[in-house]
């Protein structure tokens, strides 16, 4: 598994209260990141949803504080929350996880990794709004 890209931003409220919104995936959920599409399997805080024809493999690990979105033959995206001095840490990473060292993720991979800044930045607008917090994307 290759990281590709890695996001940053800050949540200016608890992690525990961050977490209890974001990682509110299912169907309807309160997250940013809640599922759309038709659940095909749900285990809890495991479930497949298909959304635009591709299969995406959702899990909450409550205890890491993170959700973790895997689909198509490459994809893997995990956002995390981490304690941080002015409230929360907001992590979103995209992963290659194709096996090998394949030349075609170079190609399909260009398309979410464009899109992935302007995503993250509304994503962390839209917890601000549901937590009445500051929020903002760390740009180094």
């Amino acid at each position: 598994m290759t990281e590709l890209l890695e996001l940053r931003g800050v949540v200016e409220a608890s992690p525990d209260a961050v977490a209890a919104v974001l990682l509110d995936v299912g169907p309807g959920g309160r997250s940013p990141l809640a599922a759309t599409g038709t659940v095909e399997h749900d285990d809890g805080d495991e479930f497949v949803v298909i959304r635009e024809g591709s299969r995406i493999t959702v899990t909450v690990d409550r205890a890491a504080r993170s959700v973790s979105e895997e689909g198509e033959w490459w994809y893997r995206g995990v956002t995390s929350v981490e304690p941080d001095p002015r409230g929360s840490l907001v992590i979103h990473r995209i992963f290659n996880v194709a096996p090998g060292h394949r030349w075609a993720v170079r190609m399909v991979s260009r398309g979410p990794l464009n899109a992935a800044p302007t995503a993250f930045a509304t994503q962390l607008e839209q917890l601000s709004r549901h937590l009445g917090a500051a929020a903002w994307v760390i740009t180094d």
